[in-house]
């Protein structure tokens, strides 16, 4: 727990939050670079606005969501990829603010924590969604399979999501707290990036170019895939060996 009251300045807050900022372990570049920094400035921001960890949650699932609306209501333009870009960053960042608004505060709660991860979800459902409707409404495709492209990515996306947060619960009830993360490594930083929401992202700034986009976003859905394997199998083993050790001994 970082603090209570809300008697701190807006660079005192960012201090403070920069203090207690979560280990970088296991973290991609984007997230440790960009996310936190820019969500760390927004708790502080919020915290000074008087505003509660949900309302923050809650504001980042209403910036994505415009954002993702412009992508199923309006046609392809370089405009329009500037526009939903930024409001998926911003969105992404708020939802890092909130959790560090949570700690600057000395708040958190189940109820919290519930609805920062089913606006993630929804996050998540929508983005592929409206892609699929862009596609179809807006896309001259070259083949109707591409329609196929979002539904396999959105599902890749939801695996590992949610895959990650249920093996992380089960670590957590076999051993009684959490799994120790990985080691600092800037190689798996680096490695992490085509997995990061941020770098997703990204992807739409390519939007006025409806060729560089279908191919961009398609790189990054084997990408998903070819993650969502190898982080089933290391999920796996790693849940195998916790039942293994809590086997009876002879």
């Amino acid at each position: 727990m970082v603090g209570t009251g809300r008697t701190m300045g807006y660079g005192a807050a960012v201090a403070r939050l920069a203090e207690a900022q979560k280990t970088a372990k296991g973290v991609s570049l984007y997230s440790r670079y960009v996310n936190r920094p820019v969500g760390r400035r927004l708790a502080a921001a919020a915290y000074r606005l008087g505003l509660s960890p949900d309302q923050v949650t809650l504001l980042s699932a209403v910036v994505s969501g415009l954002a993702l609306a412009g992508v199923a209501l309006a046609p392809p333009s370089w405009a329009l990829g500037a526009a939903v870009w930024f409001g998926l960053f911003l969105g992404f960042a708020l939802d890092s603010a909130d959790g560090q608004l949570a700690r600057l505060l000395g708040v958190s709660s189940p109820a919290g924590e519930w609805l920062d991860h089913v606006v993630d979800l929804a996050r998540i459902t929508a983005l592929h969604a409206v892609v699929l409707i862009a596609f179809h409404r807006f896309f001259e495709l070259p083949g109707d399979g591409w329609l196929l492209l979002p539904l396999g990515f959105q599902l890749a996306h939801l695996l590992i999501f949610f895959g990650g947060l249920l093996t992380d619960q089960l670590r957590r009830s076999a051993a009684g707290r959490p799994a120790p993360p990985a080691a600092v490594s800037r190689v798996r930083a680096v490695a992490l990036l085509p997995v990061d929401f941020g770098t997703l992202c990204l992807v739409f700034l390519l939007l006025g170019d409806e060729r560089a986009f279908r191919f961009g976003y398609a790189a990054l859905a084997v990408a998903y895939g070819l993650f969502f394997l190898a982080f089933s199998a290391r999920w796996f083993r790693a849940l195998s060996a916790l039942n293994a050790s809590r086997a009876p001994r002879s």
